[in-house]
């Protein structure tokens, strides 16, 4: 059992301190801008929820944070509320942000001159796997940090592995966004081409799912799209704040990605028809507007 402090408790960092706790048996900490989060947190899981960032990891050997951008991962991990603050030689520094490899090589900067250890840890797997404990999760960091790191980690995780050096969890999760943006638009075209083509979507997909044109987002999302629901599931929001990380990203190191950028236009259309908090299966609705 280790000291663990989790800072920032929202649709995914909720579940993923409850593994660390249930599962890894863990004494936890945690934190939230919202205050209650972290009080009802407390309350389902038995841990303590502390004022500032710094306070929860006090004495802490691992802290993980779980925030929305850039800007939120700065402001929760450096200053003197911040979480580096209050951090002891020795421990390690967990970030399961989708953020940008350039602010990750910044805040390990920051945690080597405190002699504190740093991973970007980026996950997959969406809301479902964050409260199934399965998320896929994408390090990169020095070897042996990691390995330190590794065995607190799968609390919440069905796949662990390390990139490479600082940065590359981050540049891995965005080549598992483009390669989600590319498929969910296929999927959608091949649903709208196959109902106006007059077939049965459930047949079909029962049948194509078995083959070569088969995917996670196939078996996983077909139903609802071919329904029209889209209520739930990873955001069209979140999904153009991680599409912006990748096309900044391709303008640094040169990499071409039509494909990509044209499917974040797509999702623009998507937040135009009002559904900014659908979920990135909703590529289907913009097909099928009147």
């Amino acid at each position: 059992m280790a000291k663990v402090a989790f800072i920032g408790l929202g649709v995914m960092g909720f579940p993923m301190a409850g593994h660390l706790k249930q599962k890894g048996g863990h004494e936890l900490s945690v934190y939230n801008r919202t205050a209650s989060k972290a009080a009802a947190w407390a309350e389902k899981f038995g841990g303590t929820a502390a004022a500032t960032p710094a306070e929860a990891a006090k004495g802490a050997d691992f802290v993980f944070t779980c925030v929305g951008n850039d800007d939120d991962l700065r402001s929760v991990t450096l200053g003197e509320a911040g979480a580096l603050a209050g951090m002891a030689k020795g421990a390690i520094l967990i970030d399961n942000t989708t953020a940008s490899a350039e602010v990750a090589r910044e805040l390990a900067a920051a945690a080597t001159e405190k002699g504190v250890g740093f991973i970007d840890a980026p996950v997959s797997g969406g809301q479902a796997g964050a409260e199934n404990g399965v998320l896929t999760v994408m390090c990169g960091g020095d070897e042996a940090v990691f390995e330190k790191a590794k065995p607190v980690i799968e609390a919440y995780a069905r796949m662990v592995g390390l990139m490479g050096p600082v940065g590359a969890g981050q540049l891995t999760k965005m080549m598992n966004q483009i390669c989600i943006a590319g498929v969910v638009q296929g999927l959608a075209e091949s649903i709208h081409f196959g109902k106006q083509a007059g077939l049965d979507i459930e047949k079909v997909i029962e049948v194509i799912s078995k083959g070569a044109a088969g995917s996670w987002q196939m078996e996983n999302r077909h139903k609802a799209m071919n329904e029209g629901k889209y209520d739930f599931g990873f955001a069209v929001d979140w999904m153009r704040k991680d599409l912006d990380i990748v096309l900044t990203e391709a303008r640094r190191n040169g990499a071409k990605l039509p494909l990509t950028a044209l499917v974040d236009q797509f999702y623009g259309d998507v937040q135009a028809m009002g559904g900014n908090r659908w979920d990135t299966s909703s590529l289907l609705a913009r097909l099928e507007r009147k």
